[in-house]
């Protein structure tokens, strides 16, 4: 069986420029990138469907963008994926104080258990320090500092929004929430009645940032369950294709009515389902 040594191996025989993979060899990190993203996604899919006979090659797959990107440092002389590899398990041993409180990976499992809330505090704590350490400018430092750009959307207003509320920056429950969401939808309906565009595009986005604001405050993750809403959409929409088709009826001659009936029967089939959302 390889092993990751193996894997080490190959990635810099495809890197090789002699006699590397042509396509591999012009990679660079910013081209690699969509790769990272769609492989990662690809292991949610996964985990998700309960695909489980699939996920150990797609966590391969993410593997291998780590140690592509770990590749093109070494050749530039930055750093090598032992470096990555020493890297996460000292920040992780930093992080848990209350599993390795001398700071030794191998010391004995003998220290307090702590609730989940003290770890949570704990947690935060140390991870503010860190970003304490990293800023250049430290009279600039925020909160908000290392929350990635690049983020899927509704996955960074969640984490903008609970870096904010670390400091009291935030509704005391759910319900006020569903007050501002329902304020939002107002906005947008009057900028709708305007024929503003660009008040519409603006007004729309303050309202997803609230229904985001209200996922996180009943503890659920807005991108996780807007994947389940596609995944329910898509499988609903494909019951009324089959469904047409096993009637011989092009979708393009049924009325709006017609197709809501069907996804109508769609969600009835769906509650005899327990598999299903």
């Amino acid at each position: 069986m390889y092993n990751l040594d193996d894997l080490l191996h190959l990635m810099a025989r495809l890197r090789d420029p002699q006699y590397g993979c042509p396509w591999d060899i012009k990679q660079t990190y910013a081209t690699i990138v969509p790769y990272t993203l769609e492989e990662a996604y690809e292991v949610a899919d996964a985990i998700e469907q309960g695909d489980f006979e699939h996920l150990q090659g797609e966590l391969g797959d993410l593997l291998f963008q780590v140690v592509y990107y770990s590749q093109l440092a070494r050749e530039e002389g930055r750093f090598e994926f032992a470096g990555v590899i020493d890297s996460i398990t000292r920040k992780l041993i930093r992080r848990h104080p209350h599993v390795f409180p001398t700071g030794d990976l191998y010391a004995p499992l003998d220290v307090p258990r702590l609730s989940e809330e003290q770890v949570k505090v704990r947690w935060d704590e140390i991870k503010a320090e860190e970003r304490a350490e990293k800023s250049t400018a430290p009279e600039q430092l925020s909160l908000l500092d290392d929350v990635p750009v690049a983020l899927p959307a509704l996955s960074r207003a969640a984490k903008l929004q609970k870096r904010a509320a670390q400091v009291g920056f935030d509704w005391p429950a759910a319900l006020p929430v569903l007050d501002k969401v329902r304020e939002e939808l107002d906005e947008v309906l009057e900028a709708m009645a305007d024929n503003d565009s660009a008040a519409i595009h603006d007004e729309i986005g303050d309202l997803l940032f609230s229904v985001v604001n209200l996922a996180r405050h009943l503890k659920v993750d807005p991108e996780t369950a807007l994947r389940g809403a596609n995944a329910k959409f898509d499988r609903r929409f494909r019951f009324i294709e089959q469904a047409l088709r096993d009637t011989l009826r092009p979708i393009e001659s049924c009325t709006l009515e017609d197709l809501d009936a069907l996804w109508g029967e769609a969600k009835r089939q769906e509650k005899n389902l327990p598999s299903c959302g």
